[in-house]
């Protein structure tokens, strides 16, 4: 890991970084063996607790082929959040590398710490706003070929597109490139199944995410302008509206800003996309191991009886609004009710049964951990169907429910959550790790663009440091709201906003391919991903 990238001059302007500063003529090995000694640390404690959890739930395999299938799936998660980590996450320590505040190296370790603290910490509510996007009947079939064809597809297609992008220096956002690929698998099901291309999403939550993704870089643009305006009044210091000089770190109050700002949109980010990559991994736990990891059996045992009257209750409250038997299966009913979003009379019906017999099943065992092995798949559907109907129904402005149904089913539908929203310790940290080492590599052929390609002047110190601060403001909000959003466009916006601000003008030609890959990101990544579920399916 080289210590300065060297820039090309702007408009004859000096650059941040010289070829002959002293520290760069000799590289130090201490940044590659902490890369190895970490890799080789996350794929042991990866493997260990994985086997553990394998062999507490006393399962065993008849082959090795569901444990290669398995293998391959986890570390192309894991590859994702890698790619992730050096494709993103260069976006964090851009400008206080370009502004000298921190030697490379420094930076991108420093935001690796951050990075995996922020993933540790996060509540994991953005990861299954990402998995709610899925058709629900892959998400029903966990196990089958159809769910291993779509973790496969999606996954290969985030990160060739990912590579991709960051082998031409734009930055891209890896969280469009997963949500493309996610809507380009559902689209191929539906088709490959005969149905409407638009049945094969969740077409309210799409839009949720997407309003998202677009209004976060007008925030950024917006605030980060209106920041560095009121700093400029407020911060009378010419040194910190220059741009960096050619030798040496700035001054010590400089530094420290920047450090701040840089360190706390690593842990944003690591706090709202290291999510995705939970997400992905407990897909593939379900899918492969869904008697071990169906259901969240640490579950407090007092958790069971709130669940089973919750249930019960919900079931007669349902059944005195409609008391009609649904005229069909009620989990065909559910699960059309939540692809298509048309509410019928059977609905409500069916929201009873499944409740009813969520309750009648944990009455049975007692607890999570007495469940047969057999059952576990099936209870956790019922649940994952009566969750999410709850949620669609509560979004219905035409459904009139009682206050007190209202307020039971919210209830009954946070404590199903909990019961199979989980993620265990161990995905967190793996996670954490290969962000944080994803950081470490590949920032070079962001840090140009962001410094010196955005605006026809280099970045300034404040121009920096309000970035990053609006950044992190946008970032952290949108992880409270359980909403995914872009690093890399909340952040260069923001620049761009800053440049705008400054009048120090704006490369039309960078923000063209900017604007470019941010358009064709979701519907290339869906492309390649519908692609490779057809061929894998076909094969």
């Amino acid at each position: 890991m080289s210590d300065y990238v060297t820039p090309q001059p702007l408009n004859g302007a000096a650059t941040p970084f010289s070829p002959d500063e002293p520290h760069t003529k000799k590289q130090s090995n201490k940044p590659r063996l902490l890369f190895i000694v970490s890799l080789i640390f996350g794929v042991l404690f990866t493997g260990t607790h994985l086997a553990g959890d394998i062999q507490q739930s006393g399962l065993s395999f008849s082959g090795s082929l569901p444990l290669i299938l398995l293998a391959i799936a986890l570390l192309a998660a894991l590859g994702f959040e890698f790619v992730n980590g050096f494709h993103d996450t260069a976006n964090a320590v851009a400008t206080v590398i370009y502004t000298r505040s921190l030697s490379p190296t420094t930076a991108v370790v420093l935001s690796g710490v951050f990075n995996f603290l922020g993933v540790l910490f996060s509540s994991g509510a953005v990861a299954f706003g990402i998995i709610s996007l899925l058709p629900v009947e892959l998400i029903l079939q966990a196990g089958s070929s159809e769910s291993f064809a779509m973790i496969y597809a999606l996954l290969f297609a985030a990160i060739i597109w990912n590579l991709a992008t960051w082998w031409l220096g734009l930055p891209a956002s890896s969280s469009h490139t997963l949500i493309g690929a996610i809507i380009g698998v559902g689209v191929a099901n539906a088709m490959m199944h005969g149905r409407s291309a638009l049945s094969g999403v969740n077409w309210g939550q799409a839009m949720n995410i997407g309003k998202a993704l677009l209004l976060s870089p007008v925030v950024g643009f917006a605030c980060a302008a209106l920041l560095l305006v009121i700093m400029k009044q407020l911060i009378k210091k010419p040194a910190l509206y220059q741009a960096p000089k050619n030798h040496g770190a700035p001054p010590l109050w400089i530094r420290s800003l920047m450090v701040l700002s840089c360190t706390g949109v690593s842990f944003a980010h690591g706090s709202n996309d290291g999510q995705k990559g939970m997400g992905l991994i407990m897909l593939i736990l379900v899918a492969a191991l869904p008697v071990t990891y169906s259901l969240n059996r640490a579950e407090p045992q007092s958790s069971v009886p709130h669940i089973i009257t919750l249930a019960q209750s919900s079931q007669q409250q349902l059944q005195q609004l409609s008391p009609l038997a649904p005229a069909g299966q009620p989990h065909a009913v559910l699960t059309a009710y939540l692809r298509t979003g048309e509410r019928n009379v059977n609905v409500l019906p069916a929201l009873a049964q499944v409740a009813g017999n969520i309750g009648a099943t944990l009455n049975h065992s007692g607890s999570m951990a007495n469940l047969p092995a057999g059952q576990v798949p099936a209870l956790r559907n019922e649940m994952y169907l009566a969750a999410e109907t709850i949620k669609h129904l509560q979004a219905d402005a035409t459904l009139a429910l009682p206050a007190a149904t209202r307020q039971n089913l919210q209830s009954l539908r946070s404590a199903l959550d909990a019961a199979t929203q989980f993620i265990p310790a161990w995905v967190k940290i793996a996670v954490a790790l290969a962000l944080g080492l994803g950081t470490m590599v590949g920032w070079r052929r962001i840090v140009a663009t962001l410094g010196e390609k955005i605006g026809k002047h280099p970045l300034n110190y404040a121009q920096g440091v309000s970035a990053q601060l609006v950044a992190m403001g946008t970032i952290g909000a949108a992880d409270a709201f359980g909403m995914p959003v872009s690093t890399t466009h909340v952040l260069s916006s923001g620049i761009a906003g800053t440049m705008a601000a400054n009048r120090s003008g704006l490369q039309l030609s960078t923000l063209r391919n900017m604007a470019l890959a941010w358009v064709l990101t979701l519907p290339a990544a869906a492309l390649l991903s519908a692609v490779l579920y057809w061929l894998l399916i076909s094969l």
